[in-house]
């Protein structure tokens, strides 16, 4: 903590001394600036008031996305990597190391974890730490705020980081709108979407249809998603809003590749997966209401419930199953803004979260025509439940220095059982932990902040982790692993945020940027292995990193958008029995340390140049570079998938022009991969060896064009 906090002062003085002679010209952005809050951070904080990482993407850089999943938006964003897996909304998505192990086999098709995904402030996470992407889609999002520190202390299990969508419209204007997207490899998507206002509210909604043929063998996917909502202000203290969403998803997985395999056609599909005809059909709705409530000037309460019911089916390694799920839960919390003086102002907040989710699985053979056949093999129960209380001041003194601590208890259980199988009966596991957390904030000046925070992080195993395959026929662990134990983590983060207006400058009108240096610790990092079948941890890991991202905006008419990662991964104290991988070495032992840990690139960047003259009435053109270095796949770092830079090119209107009275029109046109570059998009890590090869490689999309039209009604 000392070597934290001599840093934050030696950078504090530093840029102090820099600043000065910029002040007077940041001036005419500083209400902009001041306007940018953050709710993900459990209330409304303005983004340099606080000690995190924080990027938030604003409607205007999500409308020119074909939006079908969240690494079309998240691959702009530092310290987080977002790969889509076959071109749909299935997404490994890891940031700063949380998240790497979300991708293979064993029921991770469609989900991620350690990281946690809500819409509206109402979590898609589960109490376990998964999160499916059924009901997210960049289309209905108005903005996306994403913590990369880690949150626990706040947030609790799999807050590694948070991405929070927001669907509610940002403007005053009522509107209806129709757009239709039509792209390669028969995608092709229809949305109705409209909101009006009323005299304390708005009311929202938007209906879509996304189908995608696929580009690799086995790929197809086709979502209808309902989205509704109403915001109201029932009196000049309380706040209602309610949320309504729903689903039918279905996605085919091509599976993984060999190295010759990728070589020879990228296009093809795993020959098991497709003769299987594994997939995913998910249909699940939620009902979602939020209140907030101001007792007087200084004291308020908010709270939220939900309910998300689920009815799930699978072909999954050479069974039909069939889940039906319940998900409900809500939190409570009590805030008190108060005055300890005429410079000293104090932020406070306790809060209660509650989630428990249960349901049948049903395990039935697989027919001759891969549907669900007769036979039942077996009839279990998986539930889990989380419960977390959370406490944290603030404490704001002269509008300039910010000192933030804070604790979180979480108690998280799970319950499993099977009714068929003799001998298995209810059984309980439960993981219990303290988080706590501590941050500092210095505001330079109105438009810049310096920070650095020191948090502790959990990550419970998720429950396919808790629930193993036998492998090699010898494992007597059933039902849940008593062996995982939960991740840990502490992390250290130094950073800052600044906004330059350079109003005099004849080539540069303003830029921002924000830096953050980190150190993550690491104990019991969850490994999957045999493509994640099975999984056991690593002793100790550790991950430090830089990430800087900025925003450039020229007086030409250019504008350019950078995020650049450079992280160091490595398991430290890592010792795994080698029966593991080889039969015939029962006994022996494999020591990892001090290699690089599996699934997380040491690079990773993306960078966008836009021209949007203003003699072309708000046409833009724009360049996008996403790369990715070079990863092992495996702990033994004998596998690896290359680099990759892919380039994308979009041309369209950022304003919608007006064809007659208050109806107008909108559009782009998007190349991706634009050099048709061959490449590895996602891998499973540890990896099956088939016949002496591992089949490891999710190949990413070649070139390919997305074209988009919208219609629009306003009225203001």
């Amino acid at each position: 903590m000392k070597k934290i906090l001599l840093l934050f002062i030696v950078a504090a003085s530093f840029i102090q001394a820099q600043q000065n002679k910029s002040n007077s010209q940041a001036d005419t952005l500083t209400y902009e600036l001041k306007q940018i809050s953050v709710s993900a951070t459990r209330y409304a904080e303005q983004i340099l008031e606080l000690p995190y990482a924080v990027t938030i993407l604003q409607s205007k850089q999500l409308k020119n996305l074909r939006g079908y999943g969240l690494d079309e938006a998240l691959s702009t964003i530092p310290g987080v990597l977002a790969q889509s897996r076959s071109g749909n909304q299935d997404v490994r998505l890891v940031i700063r190391g949380f998240g790497a192990r979300g991708a293979g086999d064993r029921s991770n098709s469609g989900t991620s974890r350690g990281i946690r995904v809500m819409i509206d402030g109402i979590p898609e996470t589960e109490p376990d730490g998964r999160t499916s992407f059924d009901q997210i889609d960049l289309s209905i999002a108005d903005n996306i705020e994403v913590i990369r520190s880690n949150a626990s202390a706040i947030w609790g299990n799999a807050a590694g980081g948070v991405v929070n969508l927001s669907t509610v419209p940002s403007g005053g204007e009522n509107r209806l709108s129709l757009r239709a997207l039509a792209g390669s490899f028969g995608f092709n998507q229809i949305q109705l979407s409209g909101n009006t206002n009323f005299r304390n509210g708005k009311i929202f909604s938007s209906l879509s249809n996304s189908n995608l043929e696929g580009w690799r063998k086995h790929s197809s996917s086709y979502r209808t998603l309902l989205n509704f909502g109403v915001v109201s202000f029932l009196d000049d203290m309380t706040k209602l809003g309610l949320f309504v969403s729903g689903t039918s998803n279905m996605f085919h997985i091509p599976g993984p590749l060999t190295q010759k395999q990728f070589d020879a056609d990228p296009a093809q599909s795993n020959s098991t997966y497709e003769q299987r005809d594994e997939r995913r059909f998910n249909r699940l709705g939620k009902v979602g209401i939020t209140l907030d409530h101001e007792l007087d000037s200084s004291n308020g309460i908010s709270g939220m419930i939900f309910v998300n019911p689920k009815y799930l089916q699978r072909s999954e390694r050479g069974t039909f199953r069939d889940f039906t799920r319940y998900h409900l839960g809500g939190n409570f919390i009590y805030n008190n803004h108060s005055s300890l003086s005429l410079s000293i102002q104090n932020k406070f907040i306790v809060g209660i979260d509650e989630a428990y989710q249960d349901g049948a699985i049903l395990f039935y053979s697989l027919s001759s025509t891969n549907s669900r056949g007769n036979d039942l093999k077996d009839n279990k129960r998986e539930g889990a439940n989380t419960f977390g209380a959370f406490v944290q001041d603030e404490i704001v003194f002269n509008e300039k220095l910010s000192l933030i601590v804070g604790a979180r208890y979480d108690n998280i259980s799970y319950y499993s059982e099977s009714f068929i199988t003799a001998g298995y009966g209810l059984q309980i596991k439960t993981f219990e932990k303290i988080t706590p957390k501590a941050g500092i904030t210095y505001s330079l000046s109105e438009t810049q902040s310096v920070y650095a925070n020191l948090g502790g992080g959990i990550e419970v195993p998720a429950g396919n982790e808790t629930d193993p395959a036998g492998t090699y026929g010898q494992d007597k662990v059933f039902l849940i692993n008593p062996l995982l134990e939960p991740i840990v983590s502490t992390t250290y983060e130094l950073g800052t945020k600044h906004l330059v207006s350079l109003e005099k400058n004849n080539f540069v009108k303003s830029f921002y940027y924000d830096l953050a240096l980190y150190l993550i610790d690491v104990k019991n990092d969850i490994i999957p292995y045999r493509g994640g079948r099975f999984y056991f941890t690593a002793g100790k890991t550790q991950r430090t990193g830089i990430e800087l991202g900025t925003s450039i905006q020229f007086n030409n008419g250019f504008s350019f958008n950078g995020a650049f990662t450079f992280s160091n991964n490595k398991y430290q104290e890592y010792r795994v029995d080698s029966v593991h991988y080889d039969l015939n070495k029962t006994g022996k032992f494999a020591d990892y340390s001090g290699n690089k840990a599996a699934g997380i690139p040491e690079l990773f960047y993306n960078f966008g140049l836009t021209y949007s003259p203003s003699e072309l009435h708000d046409v833009f053109i724009s360049i996008g570079l996403n790369g990715i270095g070079k990863y092992y796949v495996d702990d033994a770092n004998t596998l690896s998938v290359p680099s990759l830079n892919v380039l994308n090119a979009t041309i369209g209107l950022n304003k919608p022009i007006e064809v007659a009275g208050s109806f107008s029109v909108r559009g782009f046109l998007t190349v991706n991969n634009l050099f048709d570059l061959k490449y590895a998009s996602s891998a499973f890590i540890n990896p099956d060896i088939v016949n002496n090869e591992a089949v490891f490689l999710e190949p990413g999309m070649p070139r390919n064009f997305v074209l988009s039209i919208s219609f629009s009604y306003q009225q203001n």
